[in-house]
């Protein structure tokens, strides 16, 4: 199943990262996010979860229901919101599909960019790679969530992104 997560869930120009969760015959998970493997091992506790990411021991507790929800992780809150690809397709069909306005694509992670795909004026289409962001030691690449034409770019290569930073605009 795949699910997108945004990390500034209030904020409409979040670009959620996708998350994609299969179960193996053998119960293990197999978990890819942004489309790159992650090892994954998940113990249910009473009070929540613990986590093993990459061989990093997380302890989670999840606060909420989806799609909204808090977790806290190693003593931080954060909220995000987790939407499956359904729940996706129902919102974008009852919205009445994308907006021909302006798009922001902005950052999922604070981060370093590595590589800009990109320049002004260039057409892009949905799946095309627009730039890499490098965080936690892991390259991201940012892929077009609609085609367009790139109308500004707001970093460059070797630049820090927060998250939620804007980053390319297209029209």
């Amino acid at each position: 199943m795949r699910y997108y997560v945004s990390l500034a869930p209030h904020d409409a120009q979040s670009v959620p990262f996708e998350v994609d969760v299969a179960e193996l015959p053998s119960g293990a998970l197999a978990v890819k996010i942004g489309g790159k493997s992650v090892a994954v091992d998940l113990v249910e506790l009473s009070d929540g979860m613990s986590v093993r990411i990459d061989g990093r021991m997380v302890d989670l507790t999840v606060e909420g229901k989806p799609p909204e929800v808090g977790i806290v992780a190693s003593g931080h809150r954060s909220y995000v919101r987790v939407v499956s690809e359904r729940e996706r397709a129902a919102e974008n069909a009852k919205r009445g599909g994308a907006s021909t306005k302006d798009q922001t694509v902005r950052s999922p992670m604070p981060g370093r960019i590595v590589k800009v795909n990109v320049k002004v004026g260039d057409e892009v289409n949905v799946g095309d790679p627009l730039l890499v962001v490098e965080a936690m030691k892991m390259e991201n690449e940012i892929k077009a969530k609609f085609a367009g034409k790139v109308l500004e770019v707001h970093v460059a290569a070797g630049a820090t992104v927060e998250g939620n930073g804007k980053l390319i605009t297209l029209t």
